[in-house]
């Protein structure tokens, strides 16, 4: 008797090794699924349509209005970000309502850093019809600071200047230069 149920006892923790060993390689597979899929977009938009607002006594009063293809969510990521890759149109408007248009061809957006990326023939157009063209800007949101090392081309009223890179805020008011071009007047 007590080797038959020595013998039972064997067959059981066999079986049950078997069993875990098997268990563990599926689980493992699956492990690995995750991993790859870390690597996707948690999410994908298309045509994407949005408005930011603000709320001003009793009224609503609409800031920016983001249109795009495509957006990719990787906000799973340790460093979330946001994708455009088919570029982005993005509306801002002043407290008066007067626009100023940013267009360019690819975008990405740094949850953490409040970092935008803009590449590919990015142009910034305001409601006075000033234009400045670049390869590549970038926007700090906290500081509302925008920078380039890219060479650019800023079109005025009374004409054009370029340079290559270039530092400022959001309305061009501090403006600094890294290499000048064109013809330039400073008020001082």
């Amino acid at each position: 008797m007590k080797i038959y149920f020595s013998h039972t006892i064997k067959s059981l923790v066999t079986v049950f090794a078997v069993t875990l060993f098997f268990s563990c390689e599926n689980d493992f597979d699956e492990v690995q699924k995750v991993g790859v899929l870390q690597n996707q977009p948690i999410g994908e938009a298309e045509n994407i349509d949005l408005k930011y607002t603000e709320f001003i006594e009793d009224s609503v009063r609409l800031k920016a209005n983001l249109l795009s293809p495509k957006m990719l969510d990787y906000s799973n990521r340790d460093f979330a970000f946001s994708e455009f890759p088919d570029g982005i149109v993005l509306k801002v408007y002043d407290k008066d309502g007067k626009m100023t248009t940013i267009t360019s061809r690819y975008a990405i957006f740094y949850t953490e850093t409040d970092i935008i990326d803009l590449r590919g023939n990015v142009t910034i157009t305001t409601h006075q019809n000033e234009k400045l063209v670049t390869d590549q800007l970038y926007y700090n949101e906290k500081l509302e600071w925008v920078f380039t090392n890219e060479p650019w081309v800023f079109t005025k009223i009374d004409g054009p200047k370029h340079g290559i890179g270039f530092d400022s805020d959001k309305d061009f008011k501090k403006f600094q230069m890294l290499e000048m071009g064109g013809d330039f007047e400073f008020d001082n």
